[in-house]
């Protein structure tokens, strides 16, 4: 026996109550399912899916072609990366960004003239062991305002070397051969997760 419609109401569009259910389920679970960890003071961006100690999470290795950030938000990304850049003789780039995230880190006085002394002897001074490539501006207004740094000090230059390792590693860090393999074992120890024990 079929129902009996009863004058002037309509039942809802079908599409219209799968997202009112989808909707309470969110709410149920919460705003969000993943961990995120704190926005890249360079970009304002926030990363999503990694562990507390910025470990990858399951699929984290295809997640970082979305960005340079995510890349760098990540413990097993950071390695990867400078593997890569070691092979094109360019580690100097990313352990740089990673010695001024570090620095921006220091509360104390006395540490923040050792760490930029430190920083500025292995990537920015001539002839530096680590010299980074950045313009004779940049290199010139580090020179002349060491002897009493600040946290900011290095921000020019880091925003310069970031830029070119989103504009040019990372595009090929992404085509390497490299990536391709851990994206590969990644999606192969994923398939065996999940087969069937016989």
């Amino acid at each position: 026996m079929g129902r009996r419609k009863v004058a002037g109401q309509q039942r809802p569009p079908r599409q219209a109550l799968r997202a009112k259910e989808k909707k309470q389920q969110g709410h149920k679970l919460g705003a969000t399912n993943t961990p995120t960890r704190p926005a890249n003071p360079l970009t304002g961006r926030r990363k999503k899916g990694l562990s507390k100690d910025g470990r990858s999470a399951p699929r984290e290795t295809t997640a970082w072609m979305e960005s340079v950030d995510t890349l760098l938000a990540n413990k097993d990304g950071q390695n990867a990366f400078r593997t890569f850049l070691k092979s094109e003789f360019s580690e100097e780039n990313l352990e740089f960004w990673l010695a001024c995230e570090d620095f921006k880190k220091t509360k104390s006085a006395a540490k923040i003239a050792s760490k930029a002394q430190k920083i500025y002897s292995d990537f920015i001074q001539a002839d530096a062991p680590k010299e980074i490539n950045i313009d004779f501006c940049t290199r010139d207004h580090i020179t002349q305002t060491i002897s009493e740094p600040t946290l900011q000090c290095f921000d020019d230059a880091q925003r310069l070397i970031y830029s070119l390792m989103a504009k040019d590693s990372f595009p090929r860090f992404l085509k390497s051969e490299a990536y391709k393999e851990l994206v590969n074992k990644q999606q192969n120890g994923n398939q065996k997760r999940w087969l069937p024990c016989l």
